[in-house]
């Protein structure tokens, strides 16, 4: 299974444990590659380059108050009398916790990244140094999509950071070292091997193209770094392979040109990260479409929907082409491609290698962000509604890119589900469209806020979900 290493939490793709890992610093990754020919060399240590990197790798702490549903006993001053506003012995409030790790990537700014699921819905966020220093961390930029997220420090002196290595570099069997602080028994090094590149699929996130390594990772690990025989964060770990939620062998790890994407616009002041919009909508290239292609193998993506006036539509892009790939490097599936095109700059173009009609052309795209085309308008429903709980927000391309939605440019989105509400117990998700209510068509978010302010005795709702149009009715 696949489970965040820090929270145990499951993740629902096929039997893998999510995590989130330590990064560490970096160095360049130009280095003669060969294989130890004597016993000193194969004894050789790491030591050195430990010694130079560990400074830079922090733990990181999360902790939140959470209030417990008060006994309905209480309500009576009889029962208070004998036990107390704490209600049978059961406190009125706990403390969640997480655990993880981190690496300082900046320095001067004091910008520490760790994985978004360890302080995910934390109020207080502190930074142990290696040092034993321990100070408060403010959360500068968290993305989901990637399970990234940047903190920044209050305390910023006498910091180590870590160069972000160019994973383009990287190669199968390189020597890697993951560093963090699993079970939180303190700083631990591990070392192992690129097992392999461009690992997709692994439902942990999107836009995502993995490094596995058999380097031991565990939960505690969650943030921390993978590095190279020079020193560079090479990438953040951030899932294993278990049943046990144990390291078998098996981890993943966010590459750094993703990790240099979320640092550079937390650096910028941007309140999410701005990635290029493509406007398209791919599927994975079939064996039966790749043999009928002439291909030899099923490794590409079908072009199945185009967004009018999007960068793919300007470009020329057509139903039914095959992209196969991105600035010459091969994409073999929808995912792949999605981190490609997601690390490219925006402001440049970028040339994808596409098929079309037997023949293979190469087609420039713009790389631009997504259009708010109109104000996104967030409103948090609380009138008496199966919706109450939910925060809605007016759709647009830049909306529905935050959302990793597909093509979706109108309507109202749900972007929150609040934890134990009445939306979330019926099973309301983010990204859910609302398009009716009662049979009234939802333009805007304003419109939803509107006609739950009725009371009706029913709630008819209707909602697009991945394409998929579901009704449901429920009492006032």
């Amino acid at each position: 299974m696949i489970d965040c290493i820090a929270t145990r939490r499951r993740a629902l793709a096929a039997g893998l444990f999510a995590c989130a890992l330590t990064a560490l610093p970096g160095v360049a990754f130009a280095q003669a590659r060969q294989v130890p020919e004597t016993r000193e060399q194969v004894t050789l240590s790491f030591a050195p380059l430990v010694k130079r990197t560990a400074p830079s790798v922090v733990n990181v702490y999360g902790a939140r108050v959470e209030k417990r549903p008060q006994n309905p006993f209480m309500d009576d001053p009889f029962f208070r009398r004998f036990f107390g506003d704490g209600g049978f012995g059961v406190p009125r409030e706990r403390v969640q916790r997480s655990l993880g790790s981190g690496v300082i990537v900046d320095a001067q700014a004091g910008l520490v990244v760790t994985n978004n699921h360890v302080i995910e819905n934390m109020s207080e966020v502190k930074v142990a140094f290696a040092d034993k220093r321990e100070v408060e961390a403010k959360i500068l930029l968290r993305d989901p999509r990637t399970d990234l997220a940047v903190l920044k420090v209050a305390e910023a002196r006498n910091l180590t950071a870590i160069e972000l290595a160019d994973t383009d570099e990287l190669q199968v069997g390189d020597i890697v070292l993951a560093m963090g602080n699993p079970f939180g028994v303190g700083q631990t090094v591990t070392q192992g091997i690129v097992s392999a590149l461009a690992r997709t699929q692994i439902g942990v996130g999107d836009a995502q193209s993995f490094i596995q390594t058999d380097a031991a990772i565990n939960p505690g690990n969650s943030g921390g770094p993978l590095i190279d025989m020079k020193g560079r964060v090479v990438g953040i770990n951030t899932a294993i392979y278990s049943r046990s939620g144990g390291s078998v062998g098996i981890g993943f790890a966010i590459p750094a040109a993703m990790v240099r994407l979320v640092v550079d616009s937390a650096r910028a002041g941007a309140a999410t990260v701005r990635r290029p919009w493509f406007g398209a909508r791919l599927q994975a290239l079939t064996a039966d479409v790749a043999d009928g292609l002439g291909l030899d193998r099923p490794a590409g993506s079908v072009v199945a929907s185009v967004v009018e006036k999007g960068p793919a539509d300007q470009a020329g892009l057509r139903r039914s082409d095959v992209i196969l790939a991105v600035d010459g490097v091969a994409v073999d599936d929808p995912e792949a491609f999605g981190y490609r095109f997601a690390t490219r700059p925006i402001g440049g173009t970028t040339a994808l290698t596409v098929l079309r009609g037997g023949n293979r052309i190469s087609i420039p795209v713009k790389l631009v962000a997504a259009p708010e085309t109109r104000p996104r308008d967030p409103v948090k429903l609380t009138s008496r509604s199966p919706l109450a709980g939910l925060t809605v927000m007016n759709l647009s391309p830049a909306v529905a890119e935050e959302l990793a939605m597909e093509t979706a440019n109108e309507g109202v989105v749900v972007s929150d589900v609040e934890e134990g509400s009445t939306a979330a117990d019926i099973g309301f998700q983010k990204g859910d469209i609302v398009m009716a209510l009662n049979g009234e068509p939802m333009a805007t978010s304003r419109d939803v806020e509107a006609i739950l302010k009725e009371r009706r005795r029913a709630w008819e709702v209707t909602i697009s979900r991945k394409g998929q149009t579901i009704t449901s009715v429920f009492p006032g």
